[in-house]
């Protein structure tokens, strides 16, 4: 397993800053009456490395028995940012706190343990977690046994670990993406130290398998891969999670067939790009689309996966799509922007014309498909006229919704480096145009829906009436449905009878034949 660099003063700012000792790898300073242990420090130039080294496996992963009580008594709460693998992480933590004897609360005054799990792929991400760390500091002022903890994707950059050690000393812990299963580590560190304890590795992590999952509800995520090797100019996302890892194929069928057995309903299956799954197994010949032909042999009612990317999606793939079953009819597709010349600044590796006749592939071969995807718009150089060139693409191809933003500069990309030569007003002006072009796309997918037998996996009730109920079809259109509480859970058949801008109502049905349903 990976560690980090041991110099560390070469890449923080530490001015001011005291080396207290240096010992077994590890350096402790003291900043601002802080002492700071550093373990292993993020460094930009280990993450643009992609060396060829072995990804090992690992499958003894159980937390030691001496640590199996370090929680006895104790209440820990994880606030989430980000995407669904931030998410999926947080499961894992939360396996690993349950195991170590600490339960779980809402309620943050009453936590032992605080960790904020982050997101780095938009600014105003990171804008929300410091300001979080600034409200989280008169609660550790009023408990100082409080253990504040910062981990994922922020972890990872080398200038948000300086800001931290330098600026909001109270935390007592940060960790990055690669070194999770260090977790029970790394608390009994800085519970028993009482300094701040660092450990972030720039280099990916292998693969550890058998980690405890906490999974709530009828729908479960599940890893299939780990990094990204595609370097889009505007994403932090292959320095902060590093390279493609496949986890076994193996590994993955025995975890979802014993989800299956668990009775989940519905499966996702993630990865920074899935597409890329297996591209780095150099003793078997086994991609994404068998994988997902695998997939179709589970008794699961549904499987999903996110992220693909354009570039990857494979003939093969989408053969195995069109058979359907349990593989659900929609395919989250980002695309970024709709103008060749964007996407080349962007290094996406694809064009407009590849990317709509990939669309219409998908479509031909799979009927009544929904497609959603991803939009920047102001990426640097970018005219009013590839801007059009966007909306037109997303009329042309006729998504049901979309995911939009505004283009940030991450600090360590490319893009970071180019000219941000568009105003903020024009920004804003153009992502308004592109949401209203979505909504209005949404809204006329929902009114094609009207009239149609649709099959609703029911997911909860309603905040405002505890009548409706809501819930997902398999194109993954959300309804609002009226029905009793014991609905939850459980697949409803209803008749889709209005249609609103990001959702339908519909009503339960007793009779229809399976050849009428549609999605």
């Amino acid at each position: 397993m990976n560690g980090g660099e041991k110099d560390f003063s070469k890449y923080f700012d530490f001015t001011g800053a005291k080396v207290l000792r240096e010992e077994d790898g590890k350096t402790t300073y003291r900043i601002n009456g802080r002492d700071i242990t550093v373990n292993a420090a993020p460094n930009y130039k280990d993450e643009k490395r992609r060396g060829k080294e072995a990804i090992q496996v690992h499958y003894e992963s159980a937390t030691p028995p001496e640590l199996l009580q370090l929680g006895k008594g104790k209440l820990y709460h994880i606030t989430t940012y980000g995407c669904q693998m931030n998410e999926h992480d947080t499961e894992v933590m939360k396996g690993m706190f349950e195991q170590m004897g600490y339960l779980p609360t809402d309620d943050r005054t009453q936590a032992d343990v605080i960790l904020l799990n982050t997101c780095a792929v938009r600014e105003n991400a990171e804008d929300k977690v410091f300001g979080e760390l600034g409200h989280l500091k008169h609660l550790k002022l009023e408990k100082p046994g409080l253990i504040l903890g910062v981990c994922g994707c922020m972890s990872q950059e080398e200038s948000v670990v300086s800001r931290i050690m330098q600026k909001h000393s109270f935390v007592d812990l940060i960790f990055g993406t690669h070194n999770i299963h260090r977790l029970p580590y790394l608390l009994q560190d800085a519970l028993f130290s009482k300094e701040m304890v660092v450990e972030v590795w720039s280099k990916e992590g292998d693969i550890i398998e058998n980690l405890p999952k906490k999974r709530e509800g009828m729908r479960g995520w599940v890893n299939i891969m780990y990094g990204c090797d595609k370097f889009c100019t505007y994403c932090i996302v292959p320095y902060t999670r590093g390279k493609e890892r496949s986890r076994r194929p193996e590994d993955v069928i025995a975890e979802v067939r014993e989800l299956a057995r668990q009775g989940f309903k519905e499966i996702t299956l993630l990865g920074q790009n899935v597409n890329a799954y297996g591209k780095d197994f150099d003793d078997i010949e086994y991609r994404f689309g068998d994988l997902m032909a695998d997939m179709a042999k589970i008794d699961l009612p549904r499987i999903r996966f996110t992220t693909s990317h354009p570039r990857d999606f494979d003939d093969h793939l989408i053969e195995v799509l069109a058979t359907r079953g349990n593989l659900v009819e929609h395919i989250h597709l980002p695309v970024q922007s709709g103008s060749t010349e964007v996407l080349k600044r962007m290094s996406r590796k694809y064009t407009r014309e590849m990317f709509l006749e990939l669309a219409a592939k998908i479509k031909r071969a799979i009927p009544g498909v929904s497609m959603t995807t991803d939009v920047i718009v102001g990426f640097p150089g970018e005219t009013d006229e590839q801007f059009e060139d966007t909306l037109s693409l997303m009329r042309e191809v006729g998504f049901a919704s979309a995911y939009t933003f505004i283009y940030s500069p991450r600090v360590g990309t490319p893009a970071a480096d180019m000219e941000d030569n568009i105003p903020e007003a024009v920004k804003k002006a153009r992502l308004a145009r592109l949401n209203a072009v979505i909504a209005e796309l949404s809204r006329q997918s929902n009114e094609d829906a009207i009239g149609q037998v649709v099959e609703v996996l029911i997911e909860g009730q309603s905040k405002n009436n505890a009548q409706v109920l809501s819930g997902r079809t398999r194109t993954n259109k959300l309804v609002h449905i009226e029905g009793p509480a014991a609905w939850i859970g459980q697949f409803i058949e209803a008749r889709v009878t209005e249609a609103q801008t990001w959702y339908v109502k519909a009503e339960p049905i007793t009779e229809y034949t399976q050849h009428e349903a549609v999605s």
